[in-house]
């Protein structure tokens, strides 16, 4: 039976703590010492918690059941209300419940458990440094895109073109947590896509136009230097995940007989699956005949226990005079990333799957590493395939074909 302020007022304390529901989770507790404290009990992915909702008669009856069901509209959201109060502590603005700031360390809050610890601290301190001070306080779903791109336009004065453009991004994700949430209409940094003065090339140079590909990949097969760093250069391209990833790839994520590289992801901490094409295999079951004994599949050059050196690769092209402004080794991921959606036609999201980066589904949650499996094992074939036809001399033909 749902409570009333008179039994509330009439009810004694006993020599033990008593419990008084009014339904729907929110209960009265009631202590030995006559203090009286409202608690909401509820479930957050299959964990049975409890909210303090504050003191009677400090907070009403009314005011108990009006917080309980702004509990239960985080609830639906999929949203912990304990986890949304410590966002609001956090921020220090108690009133502003929906701001940006809360808004904003909820979302890292969420996401930091599965980053590494260097990349969460960077994402937080960017937001502090850049994007709390103006519109920390303002209320999410008031923000506009002119307010957004005059916080982000203080960023790039400074000369900070990448910055800006990752402050941008961060923005963007925590606007569509936002939205998916119910505390914002729509994600108002879409609508500032271009704005932004470009990021200068050089910082991580890529050859993306096909006629330059060719000679690339033929000083790659011709490369004099150790057999295990020609293995690298030419399995580099073919797989373009990150430097360090490939550097430090294990012989135990790889089965050859399935043709795929499993392993985690630095950057994010999340598993990682990249189909291996035909080519891919090939150079890995060469490699194996020499490396196989090592943990590592590219190990040092002093030593098996340790893998390459992330230089390895960079001085092996500089070697060949490819200049740091022609190409590096985190260049072949916008080098795949620019031909196969500008030349091949593959489906962007099947490439951003393939980059590891973070696709998130239609109601924001984040597709498993499993996720158009199938298509990008299609895709990675395609790719190693339209490789050998650039190297041995094919016309570069553009087309708009997709990975169906």
């Amino acid at each position: 039976m749902p409570l009333t302020d008179t039994a509330i007022r009439n009810t004694k304390p006993q020599a033990k703590d008593m419990k008084q529901s009014d339904g729907g989770g929110l209960f009265l507790l009631i202590k030995p010492n006559g203090s009286k404290w409202w608690r909401l009990a509820y479930r957050f992915n299959g964990k049975q918690k409890t909210l303090s909702l504050g003191t009677y008669p400090e907070v009403s009856l009314a005011q108990a059941r009006e917080r309980r069901e702004d509990a239960r509209k985080l609830l639906a959201n999929r949203v912990d209300p304990s986890e949304a109060r410590k966002a609001v502590k956090a921020a220090g603005i108690e009133k502003a419940f929906n701001s940006f700031e809360v808004l904003a360390r909820e979302w890292h809050a969420k996401q930091s458990k599965k980053w590494a610890p260097d990349h969460s601290k960077r994402t937080l301190r960017r937001l502090e440094l850049d994007v709390f001070p103006w519109l920390g306080s303002k209320p999410i779903a008031d923000i506009t895109a002119p307010d957004l791109l005059t916080v982000i336009r203080r960023v790039e004065s400074r000369g900070k073109i990448e910055t800006a453009h990752r402050t941008l991004q961060t923005c963007g994700q925590v606007l569509r947590y936002a939205v998916v949430t119910g505390r914002a209409p729509d994600d108002v940094s879409s609508a500032l896509r271009g704005a932004l003065e470009p990021v200068k090339g050089g910082h991580f140079a890529a050859v993306t136009d096909p006629r330059e590909v060719a000679p690339l990949l033929r000083a790659f097969d011709d490369y004099s230097g150790s057999f295990v760093t020609k293995c690298a250069l030419r399995l580099a391209p073919l797989v373009f995940v990150r430097p360090g990833e490939l550097r430090k790839a294990e012989w135990a994520d790889i089965d050859l007989e399935n043709a795929e590289w499993r392993y985690m992801v630095t950057k994010t901490q999340t598993p990682h699956i990249v189909p291996l094409s035909r080519q891919a295999v090939e150079i890995l079951t060469e490699l194996k005949a020499l490396t196989g004994s090592s943990k590592y599949v590219f190990p040092g050059a002093r030593t098996n226990g340790r893998p390459m050196s992330d230089n390895a690769i960079l001085a092996a092209m500089r070697r060949m005079n490819i200049g740091k402004d022609e190409m590096t080794g985190h260049g072949f991921r916008a080098m795949a990333r620019t031909i196969l959606d500008e030349v091949l036609g593959v489906r962007p999201d099947f490439i951003e799957h393939q980059l590891a980066h973070a696709v998130r589904d239609p109601n924001g949650r984040a597709y498993n590493r499993t996720a158009h499996l199938e298509e990008r094992r299609k895709m990675m074939q395609l790719w190693a395939d339209y490789l050998d036809k650039l190297k041995a001399g094919a016309e570069v033909v553009e087309f708009r074909g997709r990975v169906a």
